[in-house]
């Protein structure tokens, strides 16, 4: 059964920083493409990451890049968010998901972890 666990989600001053986790299994995590998606209040869910199923390659939003690093570490399938500079426009639920394919929409995800930056 696949299981994404994300955690380090937590309050934080603007310009602060923080590292997101995502703990999968049930699946052959080094199959997968993964991504973070995040979802504030009264917005669409949105794309905020995404990297390959090996690591090799990696897309962001615009509004993060320059910011945010996802990376990954199949030994441990887990998959990382850094996100430095945070501003408030930042807070929100992030979620870790799996892509159905490198380019395609992801089939699960997981809990989420709120993310506050407060002005």
């Amino acid at each position: 059964q696949v299981q994404l666990v994300e955690s380090g989600g937590d309050l934080v001053q603007p310009g602060g920083s923080l590292r997101l986790s995502c703990a999968a299994s049930g699946f052959t995590f080094s199959n997968y493409a993964m991504s973070w998606y995040r979802q504030a209040p009264g917005k669409e869910r949105e794309l905020v990451a995404a990297i390959s199923s090996t690591g090799a390659t990696s897309r962001y939003k615009e509004f993060v890049k320059g910011r945010f690093t996802i990376s990954r570490d199949n030994a441990k399938n887990t998959v990382y968010l850094q996100m430095n500079s945070l501003k408030p426009e930042d807070t929100a639920v992030y979620y870790c998901s799996r892509l159905k394919w490198w380019g395609g929409e992801y089939d699960y995800w997981g809990q989420g972890t709120q993310v506050t930056v407060s002005s």
